[in-house]
């Protein structure tokens, strides 16, 4: 009976060891794999923002498609901050370059949107506007569920591939 006990109990770890840990392994690499793409392209579509001065309705279209394709959801935050001049100082000599003679405003991802439907797809930037994207998963992946599963490491929303990326833009858009 002890032996049927033992034989039982080696055949559900040689199970274990033969398939759940693999399983653990490739799931793990499929999201090293997903944070590498939307790393890749975080950097990608804020450099050519950066670059040309402007958020296009294509570049946008195809950075959200090229980071679904990884098979995930994502929450992506899109900030511009508008660097100004302050209007408001009453001084002649009003310089963009001088320290504290300069404010700012944030534009948000849904302003950007509409900006964009508003201006044939086109959201303006000018020189030293700074562009931040932040992305993250929303949806579970196969490595959250198991892990969930197997050690409750991880909590419902917490999020494993996630990128950031900001810059100065150095060309008027306009």
């Amino acid at each position: 009976m002890s032996d049927t006990l033992i034989t039982v109990i080696a055949i559900a770890l040689a199970a274990i060891l033969m398939f759940v840990f693999p399983l653990m392994t490739i799931s793990d690499r499929t999201d090293d794999v997903s944070q590498l793409a939307v790393k890749t392209a975080t950097t990608e579509f804020v450099d050519t923002a950066r670059t040309t001065g402007k958020i296009t309705q294509a570049n946008y279209d195809k950075f959200l498609e090229t980071i679904t394709s990884t098979g995930n959801t994502y929450d992506v935050e899109l900030e511009v901050e508008v660097r100004d001049t302050n209007l408001g100082k009453k001084t002649s000599m009003v310089q963009a370059d001088k320290i504290g003679e300069n404010a700012s405003y944030t534009v948000y991802t849904s302003q950007i949107e509409d900006e964009m439907k508003k201006n044939n797809g086109i959201y303006y930037c000018k020189e030293g506007d700074i562009i931040s994207a932040r992305v993250k998963n929303t949806n579970q992946t196969i490595s959250q569920q198991l892990k969930n599963f197997f050690y409750t490491v991880t909590g419902n929303d917490t999020y494993t591939v996630a990128a950031n990326h900001a810059g100065i833009v150095t060309a008027n858009g306009r």
